[in-house]
């Protein structure tokens, strides 16, 4: 079991020109991008990270240069956290798109759209929460159960993860909202994912700091009892928000 924060990467120049970067090269961060990024330095301070793994885009190598060089961390490049594949739509506007029948089928049908050229929507959710599932194993092999780390990837590959985690088809996953430089975490246990948190762009983030051992194994022998870093348990009546 570890706890993974999914990082989207901060705004890029196609976030704001209004086109379908996909995996197109050379597409990095814009002004406000940027600020995102440095600011994640102060954001995931208090947090013991072991490790970080990336996207191979320079958008997501450029959101998280800022914490790698303060935290002297080097990122495990993924493969299978890169963006959705879209084929013949790379590069092209969002409006144009929008009057392609496709479109509809990516709106109200996505586990049956598959992009010209591309990859699916469905091909897509399972390589991303395979490799993520792949990451925690490791990470947790390495540096305990109870390991904290962060994943920098993509809108709909951080939305097709959330849906995977809280069990929803990939059908309801328009219905999540990931922003740039927003983060989502998710923790994975033996039995089942916990969702923590879901595109939080501002929010306190220590209480993701995992409890000392002895007080963890306290938690674990009260049926009640809500660890908010690393739940083994979803609480009767809901989180008490008590530490």
């Amino acid at each position: 079991m570890t706890t993974v924060i999914l990082l989207r990467h901060g705004r890029s120049t196609a976030n704001v020109s209004g086109v379908l970067a996909g995996r197109s090269e050379g597409v990095g961060l814009d002004d406000h991008g940027r600020t995102q990024a440095e600011k994640l330095v102060d954001r995931l301070a208090e947090l013991p990270l072991a490790a970080v793994v990336t996207s191979p885009l320079q958008r997501c190598r450029e959101t998280l240069a800022p914490l790698l060089e303060a935290r002297g961390l080097t990122p495990t490049v993924e493969e299978d956290l890169s963006e959705v594949d879209y084929g013949d739509w790379t590069g092209r506007k969002l409006s144009e798109l929008g009057g392609e029948d496709l479109w509809k089928v990516v709106q109200a049908h996505p586990s049956a759209a598959v992009f010209p050229g591309g990859e699916g929507l469905a091909g897509m959710q399972s390589r991303a929460v395979a490799a993520i599932r792949r990451q925690a194993a490791r990470i947790g092999a390495e540096h305990g159960e109870r390991a904290l780390w962060v994943a920098c990837s993509h809108g709909d590959v951080i939305k097709a993860a959330v849906a995977d985690a809280l069990g929803l088809h990939l059908d309801s996953f328009q219905r999540i909202v990931v922003d740039p430089c927003s983060v989502s975490v998710i923790s994975y246990t033996p039995t089942r994912p916990f969702v923590v948190r879901v595109n939080d762009t501002g929010g306190d983030l220590s209480a993701l700091v995992p409890k000392p051992e002895e007080e963890s194994a306290a938690a674990e022998d009260t049926p009640a009892a809500d660890d908010a870093a690393v739940p083994t348990a979803a609480a009767v009546g809901g989180s008490t928000g008590v530490a």
